[in-house]
C-alpha cells in the first residue's frame, strides 16, 4: 500500500495494483500454454449409456478402437500382436490390473471382441467399457460427459 498526503497532512491510503496485474497476466500466459496440451487423445465416437462413474486413483490404461479399426492402448498405435505383447508385461508385472476398452460406435461387434479377447489372452481379467452419457435435453444426440462402466470379460 502507498500512502499519500491528503488534506491538512492527513494521509490515504491506496492498493498498488501492479503486481496483481502482473500476477494475473502471467496466469493467462500459462492457461493459454497449456489448455492445448489438455485436448490431446484419440478422436473415438463412444456409445451412449447411463452408468457411475468409477473412482481411479492409480493410472489408466485405455485400449482404443477407432472407425477405421486402428488399435491404440493410451495414445500409442498398435497392431492386436503388439497389444497382447505390452498387456502381457503390464499384467506380469500387476496381475490385477484393470483395462478399459474404448471403441467407437461404428466399429463392428466382432472387432472389438477380437480386440478383448488379445486382452484376455494377455492376462488381463478385468476388462471395463468406456461409454458416454447420454444428453437428456438433446435426446441422447451428444455426450454430456465420459462415464466408464465396470465389465469383465471371464
Amino acid at each position: 500500500m502507498a500512502f499519500e498526503a491528503g488534506q491538512r497532512g492527513s494521509l490515504v491510503s491506496q492498493i498498488n495494483v501492479t503486481p496483481l496485474v502482473d500476477v494475473m497476466l502471467v496466469l493467462l500466459v500459462i492457461f493459454m500454454v497449456t489448455a492445448p496440451i489438455i485436448q490431446q487423445g484419440v478422436e473415438v465416437n463412444v456409445p451412449k449409456v447411463r452408468a457411475a462413474p468409477l473412482p481411479g486413483e492409480e493410472q489408466q490404461f485405455v485400449v482404443s478402437i477407432t472407425r477405421d479399426n486402428q488399435i491404440y492402448l493410451n495414445d500409442a498405435r498398435l497392431d492386436p500382436d503388439e497389444l497382447t505383447q505390452k498387456l502381457a508385461a503390464i499384467s506380469a508385472e500387476r496381475p490385477d490390473r484393470q483395462i478399459f476398452v474404448r471403441a467407437d460406435e461404428d466399429v463392428p461387434y466382432g472387432d472389438v471382441i477380437r480386440t478383448m479377447a488379445a486382452i484376455k489372452a494377455a492376462g488381463i481379467q478385468n476388462v471395463g467399457m468406456v461409454t458416454a452419457m447420454p444428453d437428456s435435453a438433446a435426446g441422447g444426440k451428444t455426450p454430456a460427459r465420459r462415464r466408464r462402466s465396470r465389465g469383465s470379460a471371464r
